[in-house]
């Protein structure tokens, strides 16, 4: 029971893996825009997990975790679950994105003007 948690980690990575090379959608190719994306989530909230463990309102099953824990008491599979499930979130989005291109979420450039400038007329 001890490697639960690191399981189902491993499921979401390889339920959405094959999006990678199936779909083209190259998020691992563009390392920097993940790195981007899932950091800043994974520094926020393994600091709040590591607070919450320090003032005893949050803590982790030991029947399904492997032991192995970082500074602030953290369960390694915790951190794991905060890089892995943002990953598989924007491999998910890319993938929609790749299937359905005329679906647009925000950060498309404007046809017709430079990137981050609307052309004149166009409501914000």
């Amino acid at each position: 029971m001890h490697l639960v948690y690191l399981a189902v980690l491993a499921a979401c990575v390889l339920g959405t893996l094959p999006l990678e090379f199936l779909l083209g959608t190259r998020v691992y190719a563009r390392w920097r825009r993940l790195a981007l994306s899932v950091l800043p989530v994974t520094i926020l909230f393994a600091g709040w997990d590591v607070w919450a463990i320090h003032a005893r309102l949050w803590w982790y099953d030991a029947r399904y975790l492997v032991g192995l824990t970082l500074p602030g008491r953290l369960p390694v599979e915790e951190l794991l679950f905060f890089l892995v499930i943002p990953t598989c979130a924007v491999l998910t989005l890319e993938a929609v994105r790749a299937r359905r291109p005329d679906w647009l979420i925000g950060d498309e450039p404007t046809r017709g003007a430079p990137i981050g400038e609307r052309p004149p007329g166009e409501r914000r």
